[in-house]
């Protein structure tokens, strides 16, 4: 198998961890707790780290677990972790984040999947605010698109364009290229808002191992973002296992 160029691309900042540009590739992973149970979030951080990943992802679903953000920081930091923490916000994270400033100001990252911050017409300005509050406390974001919240005006309008061709392409390549526009698109958005290139973090997610490869050898050609890998639903036990060496080893590679 010939290999690809390894192409260099901005470099992000993440807490203490540098991401892309050259830099080693790091693990992130994610805690399974209920964010609101300190204590039990804390441990569970403390022994994802200890295990070798240098960044952790914890839910903040509700108001409870945006409370309990800064306090996990805190205890954190008392006992010398400094991994930093990624949080998942969905439909109503930039609620959240405007009602608890503590939580937007602990966090090193907001992972956002466009498709799930909101509906129709709500959509676009509670994307805009995530962006803005990203913006204000300095933060990168982590801008995710995968099979399950693809953003279906997107594909919609890949669909009705593709119909008019004389050899319309097949359904996988138009949802490929929908899940990449959808990425692309969306972090033009939050340039656009204000968000620095340096504070962008790109995820085109599918289960699909070989659907996952072209997805970011296409993504890495159309662009210089860095990348988040991750096959989504891998699976439990050795399914998930396999298939997720399978498909981040050639990309790793």
């Amino acid at each position: 198998m010939s290999s690809r160029p390894r192409k260099i691309t901005q470099q992000v900042l993440i807490g203490d961890i540098k991401v892309g540009g050259g830099a080693p590739i790091v693990v992130q992973s994610m805690t399974n707790t209920d964010t609101a149970d300190v204590s039990s979030t804390v441990n569970q951080v403390m022994e994802l780290s200890r295990a070798g990943s240098e960044i952790v992802r914890i839910t903040v679903n509700t108001e409870e677990a945006a409370k309990a953000v800064a306090e996990i920081r805190n205890k954190l930091d008392q006992k010398g972790f400094t991994v930093p923490l990624v949080g998942d916000f969905h439909f109503n994270g930039h609620k959240l984040l405007e009602k608890y400033p503590d939580c937007a100001q602990a966090l090193d990252k907001y992972r956002i999947n466009p498709g799930n911050v909101g509906r129709g017409k709500s959509r676009d300005p509670q994307f805009q605010q995530m962006i803005e509050f990203a913006c204000q406390y300095n933060k990168p974001v982590r801008i995710g698109v995968n099979g399950g919240s693809l953003d279906q005006a997107v594909l919609t309008r890949l669909l009705d364009e593709n119909r008019e061709k004389p050899e319309p392409l097949p359904l996988s390549a138009i949802t490929r290229e929908a899940i990449i526009l959808s990425a692309l698109e969306s972090a033009a958005k939050a340039e656009e808002i204000g968000l620095g290139r340096d504070k962008i973090l790109l995820s085109c997610k599918i289960s699909n191992v070989q659907e996952l490869i072209k997805i970011y050898e296409d993504l890495s050609d159309r662009c210089d973002y860095s990348l988040h890998l991750g096959l989504t639903e891998a699976g439990m036990g050795s399914k998930g296992i396999v298939a997720s060496a399978a498909a981040l080893s050639v990309l790793m590679q």
